[in-house]
């Protein structure tokens, strides 16, 4: 496909009409797929840790604002812990971002079919499928970039109250992930360097600023009594603590796959656009805030994922060009050639990013290769009877007093979510916001612990037999296949003293 050449519209031109019929159909499509498939496999272990954050309601935890935790102790109290209940509103945010994207499309000059283009190809995209599927702060992040994105436009466009409107969104997605920070920081630049300087000359910009940092300040005031823990956590994701940290020299490539290789020259046209067509100017900003971001995050070790954010936008403003490249000449041939493009995508991504191929056959594919989240969404159930197994095997009078201690929070949260109708114990964790939620009690004896080797807990602990290994029973190897469980007891020093030595971050 070749660049089509850029046709500038002036600012004065009158926006197309909405395609509200067609965007409405495609969000709605998107979020219905979504749902559709949500009872598949299982928990994610970052959901799993968000139902318990939710038990323990504050206004930050060690690796995230309380917007999404709030929303997990919200959809478990509507729909009694039901895994399709927890992931209706990832679903009806991706399908949210479907239609922002065609409505930046409208904002760029795009007609009826650009503005689908642009939702189609948003629909299709790898990481809104993926991230979609689950309650994530990704999800909403990529819901929060959009809307941000989108309120510049008309921002910049028509000035007045579209500036309050981007300050009362970037504010609720700060309440949700740090990241729309460094975005607005980005744009911010792109202003300074670019234009159009003139509206930071008004008070509106401003106002959103002071809209922003109110609806935000309860996480920054929390961040700052307990020491700014979400740095110590970036400087451990940049050293690869995260399943999903990837080496810096992946992160450029690694773009090319966030919504599809076949769409790239959407996307890329839009960047060209943003940057480079006259008629675009005021949004020039915008257009740079990406490759300020990929630098920024190449350089400090962010996850590949951190610019998804901005696909929607690009592939808003390179939809019009292609559209108009459909319409020439040839239209049928172009058209189906974009067609395929897309139901490509849509087949590929949805196979590797949504729960299709049977579980049992999981293993015998490059599912969990391409997406490690696929993985993490198997075996819980086994994992918690394996311990509830062990907790069974103790004497009645050790039952009664063991406590269970996990390697990281996806475990914890496992046995907390998926174990109190087995009469398990709560769990404890040395694990991010775990962390602040113990140590166990005083005299809790034995320990059952999860994720251990023999050697780290003999620093703790003066006897440790194994009682079992967690088998998901599906011979698939993710984090938790494999893991041992233990029984401790002897503990060497108080917890008070212990604990320190168990936490970690990542």
């Amino acid at each position: 496909m070749t660049a089509p050449s850029a046709e500038p519209l002036p600012r004065t031109t009158a926006l197309p009409p909405v395609a509200r019929g067609g965007l409405a159909l495609a969000g709605a499509v998107v979020a219905g797929v979504l749902v559709a498939v949500s009872g598949r496999y299982g928990f994610h272990r970052d959901e799993l840790y968000f139902l318990e954050a939710g038990r323990h309601l504050a206004f930050g935890y060690v690796d995230q604002p309380p917007l999404t935790p709030l929303l997990a102790r919200a959809a478990d109290m509507l729909f009694g812990g039901s895994l399709v209940g927890l992931r209706l509103a990832p679903a009806i945010a991706a399908g949210l971002v479907v239609v922002v994207a065609g409505l930046m499309a409208r904002e760029l000059g795009g007609g009826r079919d650009a503005q689908l283009l642009a939702a189609a190809a948003t629909g299709v995209s790898s990481v809104l499928l993926v991230t979609g599927h689950m309650l994530s702060t990704t999800t909403f992040d990529l819901l929060a970039w959009a809307a941000v994105t989108w309120l510049l436009l008309r921002a910049l466009r028509d000035g007045g109250r579209w500036w309050l409107w981007a300050g009362l969104a970037a504010g609720i997605g700060l309440q949700n992930k740090t990241l729309v920070a460094v975005l607005l920081a980005a744009v911010g630049v792109g202003l300074l360097a670019l234009g159009p300087r003139a509206v930071l000359r008004t008070p509106w910009p401003w106002a959103a600023v002071a809209i922003m940092l109110v609806i935000w300040a309860p996480n920054l005031v929390w961040q700052a009594v307990n020491g700014w823990p979400q740095l110590a956590l970036s400087a451990a994701i940049a050293a690869g603590s995260s399943g999903t940290s990837e080496p810096w020299y992946v992160f450029l490539p690694f773009q090319l796959l966030l919504v599809s290789p076949l769409l790239v020259p959407v996307w890329a046209i839009g960047l060209w656009r943003l940057l480079r067509e006259p008629a675009l100017r005021p949004y020039r900003a915008l257009g740079a805030a990406y490759p300020l971001l990929a630098l920024l995050f190449t350089v400090t070790g962010g996850k590949p994922y951190y610019l998804a954010g901005l696909y929607p936008l690009l592939l808003a403003a390179g939809s019009e060009p292609v559209a108009r490249w459909v319409r020439r000449t040839a239209p049928r041939p172009r058209a189906a050639l974009v067609g395929l493009a897309l139901v490509l995508s849509a087949a590929v991504n949805a196979v590797l990013m949504l729960p299709l191929v049977p579980v049992a056959q999981l293993a015998d594919t490059p599912v969990v290769d391409v997406n490690y989240d696929a993985g993490e969404t198997v075996g819980w159930p086994e994992l918690v009877a394996t311990v509830a197994a062990v907790h069974a095997g103790l004497p009645a009078a050790e039952r009664a007093t063991a406590v269970i201690l996990t390697g990281n929070y996806g475990e914890a949260g496992a046995v907390d979510h998926l174990g109190r109708g087995l009469g398990l114990p709560a769990a404890y964790s040395g694990h991010n916001a775990y962390a602040d939620w113990g140590p166990p009690p005083a005299g809790a004896a034995p320990v059952i612990t999860v994720g251990y080797e023999l050697e780290r807990l003999g620093r703790w602990f003066g006897e440790c037999t194994e009682g079992a290994r967690v088998d998901n029973g599906v011979n698939l190897q993710n984090d938790e296949q494999g893991a041992r469980v233990h029984v401790c007891r002897e503990l060497r020093r108080p917890w008070s003293e212990t604990w320190p030595q168990l936490r970690h971050v990542g």
